[in-house]
C-alpha cells in the first residue's frame, strides 16, 4: 500500500498573485533590485517569480502590494525581510525573519517605466 505524504509545514500557505518589489543584499556585492509576482505566502515565508535568478543565502527585503486598504482608502503593503533559501530558475523561496503591514506610499510616487 503506498504511503501518503504528510505536509510537515507548521504554517498554512496561501496562493496569492500580488506584485512584489525586492532588494537583495549579498556581502561584497552591490545591492540588486527588481520586481515580480508572489506565488505563495505563509506566516514564515513566501515564494515569488522574477526575471533573474537570485543568490541563495542572500538577505532580501520585499514590499508586497496588499489588496486590503488602510482606513478603506489608502493602499497597504506588506514589508518583509528574510533570506533566500531556494531559487529554481525564476522562482525564489524566502524564509521571512520579520514582516509588518504599513500604508503604501507608492500611489504618491510617479509611475516608473518598465523595461
Amino acid at each position: 500500500m503506498p504511503k501518503i505524504a504528510h505536509d510537515r509545514r507548521t504554517n498554512g500557505r496561501y496562493e496569492l498573485r500580488l506584485p512584489v518589489h525586492y532588494r537583495v543584499s549579498l556581502k561584497g556585492e552591490p545591492a540588486r533590485t527588481g520586481s515580480g509576482t508572489t506565488c505563495e505566502i505563509s506566516a514564515s515565508g513566501l515564494s515569488f517569480r522574477c526575471r533573474k535568478a537570485l543568490p541563495v543565502g542572500a538577505h532580501i527585503e520585499v514590499l508586497i502590494d496588499w489588496p486590503a486598504k488602510y482606513r478603506d482608502t489608502d493602499p497597504m503593503a506588506l514589508q518583509a525581510t528574510g533570506f533566500i533559501v531556494r531559487c529554481d530558475g525564476s522562482r525564489v523561496a524566502v524564509r521571512m525573519t520579520s514582516h509588518r503591514f504599513k500604508p503604501s506610499l507608492s500611489h504618491l510616487q510617479p509611475a516608473r517605466a518598465s523595461a
